[in-house]
């Protein structure tokens, strides 16, 4: 079944196809564009941590442009690698700390809505976070793909920059807050869900244990007595 964000993802590659050939006709890296996009988190994150919510949700938003950018140019201009797809799952995890970081420090720093619950639950979406990218990639190691589980990463980008970019701190903070509780919560029931997964997934590459089968014993041979010795 295809989520919401799946949709407004292939509305974008429509969209952007243009754009995307003149890039791959360019040469344009596809390395650069993570580099960018990944920027644009960054400056995101800081943003939030400044207390300018909406703001941060439409400098969030352009890096939703980036991270479609640079899989299709990279596909489109034939310069899909292993250390494209390592660079920019790393890169990933920097966007993801960024923005976590920028929301513990806005509610941490925050004179209106300083909130130590709030602190907690940002650096338990941190730890949940980056639990969730492990997950896969220490099962990739092991040949289990475990894409799975409840939130994937598109969804979170895009909780975090549509309803802030739209509504801000509306009814004082509380949509904010509820998405970064949502996306805290959701973050560990997927690591949860990964996990069990890929515990399954070993229980059936477990070679079965194969019974011994010795040979029956070998009886003692019948000692047969000659009919000289019996008469």
């Amino acid at each position: 079944m295809s989520a919401p964000t799946d949709y407004v993802k292939n509305l974008a590659l429509r969209v952007i196809d243009p754009l995307v050939e003149v890039l791959a006709r360019h040469n344009v890296s596809p390395n650069t564009l993570t580099t960018i996009g990944t920027g644009f988190t960054v400056v995101a994150g800081l943003v939030y941590g400044l207390g300018h919510i909406m703001t941060a949700g439409w400098i969030l938003g352009l890096t939703a442009l980036f991270d479609v950018l640079d899989g299709s140019v990279a596909r489109r201009s034939g310069k899909s690698t292993v250390f494209g797809a390592f660079y920019d799952s790393s890169l990933d995890r920097v966007a993801d700390g960024a923005l976590m970081a920028g929301l513990t420090v806005f509610y941490a720093a925050n004179a209106t809505h300083h909130n130590t619950s709030m602190v907690v639950v940002c650096l338990l979406g941190i730890i949940g976070t980056f639990l969730i990218s492990y997950t896969r990639a220490r099962a990739e190691s092991l040949g289990i793909n475990a894409k799975v589980g409840l939130m994937q990463r598109p969804q979170r980008i895009f909780l975090l920059s549509a309803p802030q970019a739209l509504f801000g701190l509306f009814w004082d903070g509380w949509v904010l807050m509820a998405i970064v509780v949502l996306l805290t919560a959701t973050a560990w029931i997927t690591a949860v869900q990964r996990i069990a997964f890929v515990y399954r997934a070993t229980l059936r590459m477990e070679p079965t244990p194969i019974r011994m089968i010795t040979d029956p014993p070998v009886k003692a041979p019948t000692r047969i007595t000659s009919r000289r010795a019996q008469s």
